[in-house]
């Protein structure tokens, strides 16, 4: 059931929600949240599609906040509110308020969303583009206890992780973040089955890929050991390979779906690791609301510390190269001394032996003496 609204306010659509429950039958109120999407017209319809297929799991009201931008002075100055309210099987599992906001009450976004958040239930601001610098501030973002970006949707991924390094609060996550999940059980499942110590790691994937740059920063946050970032063509994360004293263990996936887990001393094996969709990333993210206190420590071990030990590993490298081939040349120069020595003992020799040898005229002269 559908139920448009023009010109609207926040306690209008509170009494369609009512009526549109009452009209299916269900006037009771089974939700367990309130998820609020911040979006523009060009994503909306995905991001709903995704809160729409997570909300089997966690029954929700979605509030989809689109701004509006005006064409004109007058349209600027003036304010609209608009909404379309969504029960039953057109809802998902929930109930959907797509509100559109023009002019001036574009900047007071929290004062429409407040009155329509279910009350006693914990709230989730997820932006699928355009994220504030710092959510936790941001007039929707001070009102949930969870806060949800994406920085795969940024311009540049990597100079976005490094500010939300910076202006992270508990309760910030980030889908690139959550799209590691299964490479992450992976890896410490493989770990748990050796007793080894891990020397080096290398990640590959796309680049400019968040994803693999939070898989190099926890791998390297929680191993101590020095990761190295490698480029792939993709799709999303390859790779990864880790140098152990027993031996390397690698989880290698090439197609996006199907992956192939080595241990040294073991037979491979393939494990399901395919590419997660959306809503199966904000499904995950729903079930906890708690901050992810994993998620900050990997964030803050940063990407330009991470680029740091990678320089300093390979210029140990370079270094190591120059002292083995420095004591090259000189093992090299000292046989060719010893050779030089030997060809001039050998050529004195052969002179004294000519000396010594006896000739026929050195013979007829001792003859004579005698």
């Amino acid at each position: 059931m559908k139920i448009d609204l023009t010109g609207t306010t926040a306690g209008d659509i509170n009494k369609a929600l009512v009526e549109g429950r009452r009209a299916i039958g269900t006037p009771a109120v089974g939700m367990v949240l309130t998820l609020v999407i911040v979006t523009d017209e060009e994503n909306a319809y995905d991001a709903l599609r995704a809160a729409n297929d997570a909300s089997r799991e966690h029954p929700s009201r979605t509030l989809v906040v689109i701004k509006r931008h005006a064409r004109t002075l007058r349209d600027r100055t003036s304010s609209r509110l608009d909404a379309e309210v969504r029960v039953g099987a057109d809802a998902g599992t929930g109930e959907t308020v797509v509100v559109r906001l023009h002019g001036e009450v574009s900047d007071h976004a929290d004062s429409v969303v407040l009155p329509l958040l279910l009350p006693d239930a914990p709230v989730v601001v997820w932006w699928p583009v355009a994220a504030p610098l710092d959510p936790a501030k941001d007039p929707l973002g001070a009102l949930a206890q969870r806060r949800v970006t994406d920085t795969y949707a940024a311009e540049q991924p990597v100079r976005e992780l490094a500010a939300r390094a910076e202006t992270y609060t508990p309760g910030d996550t980030d889908l690139s973040w959550t799209r590691i999940t299964p490479w992450r059980s992976m890896l410490a499942a493989a770990l748990d089955q050796v007793s080894c110590e891990v020397t080096g790691v290398e990640v590959e994937g796309e680049e400019f890929n968040p994803s693999c740059e939070l898989l190099a920063m926890w791998l390297a946050d929680r191993l101590a050991v020095p990761v190295r970032r490698t480029l792939s063509s993709g799709p999303g994360l390859t790779a990864v390979r880790m140098d152990t004293t027993c031996g390397p263990i690698v989880l290698d996936r090439a197609d996006g779906s199907l992956a192939t887990l080595s241990i040294s001393g073991q037979p491979a094996r393939a494990v399901a690791l395919k590419r997660r969709d959306t809503a199966e990333l904000i499904a995950e993210e729903l079930r906890r609301l708690d901050p992810d206190d994993t998620y900050a420590a990997a964030l803050r071990y940063g990407v330009e510390r991470l680029a740091k030990a990678e320089d300093a590993v390979a210029g140990l490298s370079e270094v190591v190269a120059e002292d083995v081939a420095a004591e090259e040349a000189a093992a090299e120069q000292a046989a060719a001394e010893d050779a030089a020595v030997e060809v001039v003992a050998e050529e004195a020799a052969v002179e004294e032996a000519a000396v010594e040898k006896p000739t026929p005229n050195s013979l007829a002269r001792k003859a004579a003496s005698k």
